[in-house]
């Protein structure tokens, strides 16, 4: 019988079971796993936000286990079939395929030939024949004719034996077990074209003729060949390589060897041989290879969604700019640029269109109005969004600034993906129900640059577009995952109670959408909360949800300075007893580093407060309010460069990153495209996951090796010392001479780079091609050409 839930959990995490049972029961009463992990470090041993998410969701797969354990159990025993070692068998069953299997005989099914045939008194010629295979079928089966039944001759009666055994075989668990497990490791997804779909899909045409184990398709191949298949272009199987495709599949041989049928010349050998045949063909086959690939489905989804989360983690937790007066460009043509200014907490102070561009041309009046704007409310710094017309708005912010040195400007180009989908939100429209929609857009790319945590959680996190194949995955898991993400980034910063918003207050541990209301509609009706304490006044703020959310609550300028730390009121009385112990006022106390170091913790714990607490209480105490997140720093691109003519092979340039997938990292450097860093272009020494080189948001250097105008894709690399092979071709494309031809090595690969900007809208269905990485290869660009093609459907 297998161990308690708990206990299984515990050796799946490396922990002991005492802290898995710790951390079960506070999640059973309602505690969060920002609050677990900050404040309950004694009772959980210490389990961080990670090991906390991993039980939380094990918590939820193995409850579900045990709750079909027990219908599966009360199904058979209601049957009357159920045997002390079928019991067994259930209450070991450690995975619910495993319990399937098993409840596979005794699942309630429609009537079935083989039943109809065991009511026709069939069943012992079943048994008979496979237990005595020098039994002649034909002979045994005249005496079980039944016309009335419908079984009129032998051949009716053979073939009704025959239904009865290919059911027995295909409702063996411990068979299915092994032709599962058979499969995974020898099977191979193959695809093919469906006729006459060549021209429709050819987006698609790489896949055509493509095959490639399932054990180690990666998730990114696996999702396109799976939205080919959606699409109605491809037609996909599972198969095994044969040296000979005449030959018996392998899995016939192994059904003939579970149930004892060899070949040996006896009159019954044939028949069963080929009654294990239609049971692989007709029944197993097909079963096993909609398990397995619904099982490739799901693990490909998984890790697209364990690659969404990461970026998105280091999406929120880039730098802030801090509280700095900003002014947010959304960069048009024809529209104008919209321009939004607002002051150092994010308030909305004055907007303006200007129209430097076609067809007014009115650049001389946009540099006025800008400049008069920056000066009249102090501005710092221009955020100028990354969409269309981005580099000549960034060279007009560039003439400003020459102009008008006085000011002081800074200029950062960010990205707006999002910001549409934000302007046109309910929330863009309560909060400006007289703006603009485009205006909208111009003051979320401020607030974004001032803070990106803040302002990225109005939107939904599928719309910021740090993500693989997003749209092709089980949404609900999808949501849940980046819910959990936006969660954990926004309590390990904290907000300011007294200015955050409620989409921001929303993520913090303990409160929902209508408890953040009530928050904000409080203080705008009483005034700014002076302490954490008069947060219990708020209406349905009871004492539960105030020791979930109080220690990531701040209030930086509030009676008392503990209540601008992460210090939770409920620990106050420990920094009390060391106040007292070193005759000093908090205030004294805050930020004297030296001081604070020289303490010793164990001597401020108590039964309540471990060490654990009272370390991270004087750490606290030294760098009060320390926030989790970079220090800010920009891309500086460089000048001249601003559309795919401009690049050339062999420049170094300045980018950041904006997406991080399995096969490399997507760069902006500022032409309105992505470069593409392949992961074997990441580093000189051997990346297994990109994501332990770069993060989204980071600023990196790259050298470009490729650069294709007609189907717009930048090769980069950061290997900088990487030689550069690429000549322009007569089309204009450059292309590296080693890249694989079609017929050399390698299906020639086809691709369309992420367009730039964008609000991050659905893309066409892609499909992408067969090229794997080669990281050996001495020349990046290599692989890097192949690499183009997994780009497709990125998004």
């Amino acid at each position: 019988m297998l161990p308690p839930i708990e206990y299984r959990i515990a050796e799946e995490l490396g922990v002991s079971p005492r802290q898995v049972i710790a951390a079960v029961q506070l999640i059973d009463d309602g505690a969060t796993v920002p609050f677990i992990a900050r404040y309950r470090k004694e009772v959980t041993g210490g389990l961080d936000d990670t090991q906390l998410r991993t039980l939380e969701e094990r918590l939820g797969y193995l409850r579900e286990l045990e709750d079909r354990r027990a219908t599966v159990l009360a199904s058979i025993e209601e049957q009357g079939k159920l045997t002390a070692e079928l019991r067994a068998e259930v209450e070991d069953a450690d995975t619910k395929q495993r319990l399937e299997d098993l409840y596979l005989p005794y699942k309630p099914k429609r009537r079935t030939k083989a039943q109809i045939a065991r009511e026709a008194g069939i069943g012992p010629l079943a048994e008979t024949l496979l237990a005595d295979p020098t039994l002649t079928p034909e002979v045994e089966a005249e005496k079980y004719i039944n016309a009335e039944a419908g079984f009129a001759d032998t051949k009716a009666v053979l073939d009704g034996a025959r239904q009865i055994l290919m059911e027995h075989f295909a409702e063996d668990a411990t068979l299915l077990g092994e032709l599962r497990s058979y499969l995974h490791e020898h099977g191979r997804v193959r695809s093919s074209v469906i006729e006459g779909k060549e021209n429709e899909g050819a987006k698609f045409r790489d896949w055509f003729d493509f095959a490639e184990p399932i054990a180690t398709m990666p998730s990114h191949r696996a999702l396109a060949l799976l939205r080919g298949r959606n699409e109605g272009v491809l037609r996909l199987a599972l198969d095994v390589e044969r040296p000979d495709p005449d030959a018996p599949h392998p899995c016939e041989g192994r059904i003939a060897v579970r149930f004892g049928i060899r070949s040996q010349g006896r009159p019954g050998d044939r028949w069963l041989a080929e009654t294990a045949r239609w049971a692989w063909s007709v029944k197993i086959s097909i079963h096993l290879e909609l398990e397995l690939m619904s099982e490739l489905r799901e693990r490909a989804e998984e890790e697209a969604i364990r690659v969404f989360a990461r970026n998105l983690h280091d999406l929120l937790l880039a730098a802030p700019a801090g509280t700095r007066a900003t002014i947010g460009l959304d960069p048009g043509i024809r529209t104008g640029v919209k321009v939004a200014v607002v002051d150092a907490t994010g308030k909305l102070v004055d907007t303006a269109t200007v129209y430097p561009f076609e067809p007014r041309r009115d650049r001389e009046s946009s540099i006025a109005t800008i400049a008069a704007l920056a000066k009249k409310h102090a501005v710092e710094l221009i955020a100028i969004g990354n969409g269309t017309a981005s580099r000549e708005t960034d060279a007009l912010v560039a003439e400003l600034m020459k102009r008008y040195p006085e000011l002081q400007l800074t200029k950062i180009v960010v990205s707006e993906a999002g910001a549409s989908v934000y302007s046109a939100s309910e929330l863009a429209a309560r909060e400006f129900p007289e703006l603009d929609v485009s205006l909208r857009g111009a003051v979320s790319i401020a607030r974004r640059l001032q803070d990106p945590l803040a302002e990225l959680v109005k939107i939904d996190p599928k719309s910021i577009g740090v993500g693989q194949y997003q749209h092709d995955v089980n949404q609900g898991r999808l949501a849940k995952s980046l819910d959990a993400v936006v969660e954990d980034c926004v309590n390990a910063v904290g907000v300011d109670v007294n200015t955050a918003s409620a989409p921001l207050l929303a993520r913090i541990s303990g409160l929902n959408a209508t408890l953040a209301g009530n928050i904000v509609e409080y203080r705008n009706t009483r005034g700014p909360f002076r302490s954490r304490s008069a947060l219990k006044d708020v209406p349905r703020l009871g004492p539960k949800t105030f020791e979930q959310a109080a220690g990531f609550l701040r209030i930086p300028s509030g009676d008392n300075p503990l209540d601008a730390s992460s210090v939770h009121p409920e620990a106050y009385p420990v920094v009390e007893r060391i106040l007292a112990r070193v005759r000093k006022s908090v205030r004294e106390l805050m930020g004297n580093g030296g001081f604070l170091k020289s303490l010793k913790p164990e001597e401020f714990t108590d039964e309540r407060f471990g060490l654990p607490t009272v370390q991270d209480i004087l750490a606290e105490l030294e760098k009060p309010g320390r926030d989790p997140r970079p220090e800010f720093r920009t891309a500086t691109f460089r000048e001249g460069v601003e559309t795919l003519k401009d690049l050339e092979p062999g420049m170094l340039l300045e980018g950041v990153v904006t997406n991080v997938t399995n096969f490399g990292a997507f760069v902006d450097i500022g032409v309105h495209q992505d470069g593409l860093v392949h992961i074997s272009a990441l580093s000189n020494t051997f990346v297994k996951d990109p994501h332990s080189v770069v993060k989204a948001g980071q600023v990196v250097k790259v050298k470009v090796l490729e650069v294709d105008i007609p189907r717009h894709r930048i090769a980069l690399t950061m290997r900088l010392g990487d030689e550069v092979t690429a000549k322009r071709g007569e089309s204009g494309a450059r292309r590296d001479e080693g890249a694989p031809r079609r017929g050399e090595g390698g299906q020639a690969p086809r691709s369309e780079q992420r367009p730039r900007g964008g609000d991050n809208r659905r893309p066409p269905a892609q499909g992408k091609g067969g090229a794997r990485q080669e990281a050996s290869r001495p020349a990046a660009a290599n692989a890097l050409a192949e690499a183009f093609a997994r780009a497709r459907g990125n998004r």
